[in-house]
Formats: C-alpha cells, sequence, structure tokens
C-alpha cells in the first residue's frame, strides 16, 4: 500500500500486529529497500518471506529466483497477492496464510521483515528457519530506537534482539529511517491499538508541528 507525502518520496506502509498491537510504519520503502539489496544477494535464490503481508522490501529487481510469502494475517497476504500480479510477473510466489512454524519449505534462505520481535519464541523460530534454509536474513527494530520507545515495545525488541545475538550473527548492519508525519494527530492515529504507555509517551510531542521520528533497525545475516 503506498501513498504520497510532502516529499513525495515512495512511502510504504506496513502494518504489522501482535496481540492487540497495531503498528503502521511510514517510512521510504525506496531506502529500505535498497538496504537490503545491498546487505544480502538474492539472485538466483528461492526466498521464503515471514511477514509478506502487505508487501514486502524485497523486490523483483533483486533477481530473486522465487517467493513463498508466509504471514497469518490472511487478509494483508490478500493485499500482497493483488499487488503481485502486476509488480512481481513471472516470478513464481506462493502464498501461505498460516503462522510461519505451522509452515515446511525448503530454500535458499529464510526472510523474516520486521516480524521476528512478534515470535513467541524467538529460539524455536530461528531452528525452524535453519532447517528450511541455509541462510536466515533478519530485518527488524533495534532496542533504543525512538519510534519503538513511542509504541513501549522495547522488552519485545530487546528480548529478540538477544535472541539473533545468541543464535549466532555472521554479519549485521545497523540503518536508521525516519517515520514522518504531517501532524501529531496522523502519527497517533497511526498508534491505534498501541496501550496506554505508548499513548501517555505520544503527549510528549502533542505540540509539534511536524512529527519525524528516529527508527533505528538492523539487517542480520545468520
Amino acid at each position: 500500500m503506498r501513498t504520497c507525502e510532502s516529499d513525495q518520496r515512495d512511502i510504504i506502509h506496513i502494518r504489522k500486529s501482535e496481540r492487540n498491537l497495531s503498528v503502521l510504519m511510514v517510512v521510504d520503502h525506496s531506502e529500505l529497500a535498497a538496504n537490503l539489496s545491498k546487505f544480502y544477494g538474492f539472485q538466483g535464490k528461492s526466498a521464503i518471506c515471514v511477514g509478506a503481508g502487505g508487501g514486502l522490501l524485497l523486490e523483483p529487481a533483486t533477481g530473486v529466483a522465487s517467493v513463498v510469502a508466509v504471514d497469518k494475517d490472511a487478509e494483508a497476504l490478500d493485499k500482497f497477492r493483488a499487488v503481485s500480479k502486476s509488480t512481481w510477473a513471472g516470478i513464481p510466489i506462493q502464498f501461505v496464510p498460516r503462522k510461519f512454524e505451522e509452515v515446511a519449505f525448503q530454500g535458499d534462505v529464510v526472510y523474516f521483515e520486521f516480524c521476528m520481535y512478534m515470535m513467541e519464541n524467538q529460539q524455536k523460530t530461528l531452528d525452524h528457519a535453519r532447517s528450511m534454509a541455509r541462510d536466515i536474513v533478519v530485518i527488524d527494530h533495534l532496542p533504543g530506537s525512538k519510534w519503538i520507545y513511542y509504541w513501549a515495545g522495547e522488552e519485545e525488541v530487546i528480548r529478540s534482539t538477544k535472541a539473533l545475538e545468541s543464535f549466532g550473527i555472521k554479519r549485521k548492519k545497523r540503518y536508521t529511517a525516519e517515520q514522518r508525519f504531517k501532524d501529531w494527530q496522523a502519527f497517533t492515529d497511526r498508534l491505534t491499538g498501541a496501550g496506554d504507555e505508548s499513548r501517555r509517551r505520544v503527549l510528549e510531542l502533542k505540540e509539534a508541528k511536524e512529527v519525524r521520528i528516529p527508527m533505528d533497525y538492523c539487517l542480520y545475516l545468520l
């Protein structure tokens, strides 16, 4: 799902859900996609993509050979299916509306897109991923990120980051993107359902005419 903001750059809206938490990210799609393609070579590889609902930062231009798109949110996955008919023409895509732990495929790489922190047990998730592919690529939020602070998700992100470090990281690279909103109301609308602590924290920005929040994230190769 794409829209246009005042800077006229490509923007992507990605909805991720955990329990009653819904987070809608508004960031520069082209920037994140470029960082992903530079970090890992998908050329000619079969990719199992987890958290694919709504679309992927992984793009056809990477030369990926085939995609298995996994997301427990069937409605969000249908949105990606609709878009893929034109943007992914010629590349085989299998859509799987199930939890990751319920699927079993074989490929070259399992790729997690801003969803590792949502997993109930990251260690089991990573073990399952390793049984499906030699490489595991993860893009996810970092502890200390201001974006994580405002939706009060520190606990989940810290737990996830520790699990990745314990599993064994071959390579990683940190980045900072920026969440942009035209005003405070637009920002709070994006965080509907994030909880009482998040609502308390966002009051700090109530007087802002434009809201810009740094989003620290990291790419990992495991």
